[in-house]
Order: structure tokens, then sequence, then C-alpha cells
């Protein structure tokens, strides 16, 4: 995994990376990605350590974008899926709310999701991160106990269901069909 950054000669730097600094970190996403013994590539989002200072607003469109110019590169010119296998909302913010982090999530899932829905790249994705109740502190302030706020527990099931039922098998099985049935 990596961040997903735009090397420096990529024409996608000064619109999508969240800065020129961030070309210069020594990760292209395109270059370390199109490896052909790498199956898929992958990408994180982190907008609210990316930007200080940033309106909530325009960090949501910013991450539809940065979502969308990874999954138009798996199509166009990787042509690989791409998960987006770390991303997270920072409780450290200082206007944090939970419903916040579920807009975040809702975001990233939609532009997922539609991709996925057309058989294009949008593969996946891993929010950051899961823990059990009693494990706290070893907590960052990216972590979620799931079924501590039922509408970010349903966010995330809703989206993995939506997910299994265009890329998994016909019959959903186990605890997956359970939790989708619901």
């Amino acid at each position: 995994g990596q961040e997903g950054f735009y090397g420096p000669n990529s024409p996608k730097k000064p619109t999508v990376n969240p800065g020129e600094y961030f070309s210069l970190l020594g990760s292209d996403f395109i270059r370390n990605s199109e490896i052909p013994n790498i199956d898929f590539a992958s990408a994180h989002i982190y907008p609210d350590h990316w930007f200080k200072n940033q309106d909530f607003e325009e960090e949501l469109k910013y991450v539809a974008l940065w979502t969308r110019s990874h999954i138009d590169d798996g199509d166009r010119i990787l042509r690989k899926p791409i998960m987006f296998t770390e991303f997270g909302y920072s409780t450290l913010n200082k206007d944090f709310d939970p419903s916040k982090r579920d807009r975040f999530f809702k975001t990233i899932y939609d532009v997922i999701y539609k991709s996925a829905k057309k058989q294009g790249a949008g593969a996946g994705s891993f929010v950051w991160q899961f823990w059990v109740g009693g494990m706290e502190k070893y907590n960052d302030d990216f972590g979620i106990v799931p079924w501590e706020r039922p509408e970010t527990y349903k966010l995330i099931t809703q989206h993995s269901c939506r997910m299994a039922r265009i890329r998994g098998s016909a019959e959903l099985k186990g605890n997956l069909k359970e939790l989708c049935s619901q």
C-alpha cells in the first residue's frame, strides 16, 4: 500500500496531489503500480492530515476527486483493480463529529460502488481501523469500534453488502448473508 501521490512528472500532480511537496516524497502512484507482477494498486485517503484548516465540505469534494482519479488510472493506464486500503477521519479534527466521518466514508464508498457496478477498477476498501471493545488504549485518532455507533456500523455493512452483490459470489454466505438481509 501507498498514499497514492502522483510523482513529479505526472500531469495529475498539480490538480490531484494535495500540494507540491507531496510529489517529492519518492512515491509515484502510476510508476509504482504499473509493475506487471502487481495484481492490484492501492491508495490511502487522509485529507485531514494532508490539509490544514480546510473546510469539511471542501475535503469531501477533494476526497471524491482523489478516489475518482485513482480509479480512472486503474481503468485507463494500469488496467488493474484499485483498492483504497487505508482511510479514516481523525477524531482530533477541531470540529470532529461522528456524522462527518460517516459522510466521509459514504463519499468514498459511493465512488467505489459506482465504478464497481459498471465493472470498473474500483475494487474495494478498508477503513483504518476497527477495534473491539477493551482495546482503546492501543487506538489512534482514526480507530472505530463499529457497533458503538450504529449509524457507522450500518454504513460500513451496507457498503460491504453492495460490493459483495457485485463482486462476490451470487449467493452470499455465512455472516455476510445474515448482515445483508437486515
